[in-house]
């Protein structure tokens, strides 16, 4: 068994999409990246990779590399979900939490959860999402930006 904990921020602008956990959420701001700036999927991604000793985000998938550019983070975390099987490894479940000012997400849980699942190779059930605000406090309160985390347990499939 391992465990893996993976955070990511970015910042939220004008003129994005707001992608979360693989789902388009309505909303006046959207994420800024390289990527489509997926928070959730990125820390999701970090925290497989720590997991199973592989490094971060950064170093497979790096912001540097046209290849990455405006990338959909449902194709990283499938890349990740290849490298974690390289080294026998699979999950046992995510544990996460978004934190952001606005939109309210807790409806579009769900429909995360199933794109998650359907990546991953394992149930919605194996799949925890959170979100909480930070009560109008810092740059996610002023809604300049958010946040994910995710923790991650691995299993040795042999």
């Amino acid at each position: 068994m391992r465990i893996g904990f993976g955070i990511d921020f970015h910042q939220l602008v004008q003129g994005r999409d707001l992608w979360l956990g693989g789902v388009l959420i309505p909303h006046t701001k959207g994420a800024l990246g390289h990527s489509d700036a997926d928070v959730l999927l990125h820390a999701i991604c970090d925290a497989l990779l720590g997991a199973a000793c592989l490094g971060d985000i950064g170093v497979h998938f790096p912001d540097t590399s046209g290849e990455f550019k405006n990338i959909d983070s449902k194709i990283l975390l499938a890349r990740t979900m290849e490298l974690i099987g390289k080294e026998g490894y699979a999950i046992v479940n995510i544990d996460s939490s978004l934190c952001l000012e606005a939109p309210k997400i807790k409806s579009y849980i769900p429909q995360m959860q199933e794109v998650i699942a359907g990546i991953c190779g394992i149930t919605v059930k194996d799949i925890s999402i959170k979100a909480t605000t930070t009560e109008k406090m810092g740059f996610v309160g002023r809604e300049e930006g958010l946040v994910a985390n995710a923790t991650v347990l691995l299993r040795n499939r042999e």
